[in-house]
């Protein structure tokens, strides 16, 4: 096996949990719930990441409507974060430090 410098090659990947085969729970989508956690606003989340209203909207809908039960509970007071929702962002933040690990495992090999 040929021995390669870290610094010229790189393996790179994006991690994305899928449901039904499709992309269900990505980077952008968990700081979205995260910022709806600390701003209890999901346009107040929108504008902290530079996004519209409704591409945040978009977002929790297609989540809420893909889990069995809903992920960003909304009302008079603001948006919340379920329990669902945050197993969930701890899934994915484990899985994806596993993932990196993965890949920087596979650099190393090469």
């Amino acid at each position: 096996m040929v021995k390669l410098k870290a610094a010229q090659l790189k393996a790179d990947g994006r991690f994305w949990l899928t449901l039904d085969g499709r992309n269900f729970l990505g980077r952008g989508r968990v700081e979205l719930l995260q910022r709806i956690r600390e701003t209890g606003s999901i346009s107040k989340a929108a504008k902290a990441m530079k996004m519209s209203y409704k591409a945040a909207w978009d977002a929790v809908d297609a989540m809420n409507a893909a889990w069995q039960s809903p992920l960003v509970e909304s009302g008079p007071a603001g948006s919340r974060l379920t329990e669902d929702a945050e197993r969930l962002i701890a899934a994915y933040q484990h899985a994806e430090a596993q993932h990196t690990a993965f890949m920087e495992k596979l650099v190393a090999s090469l």
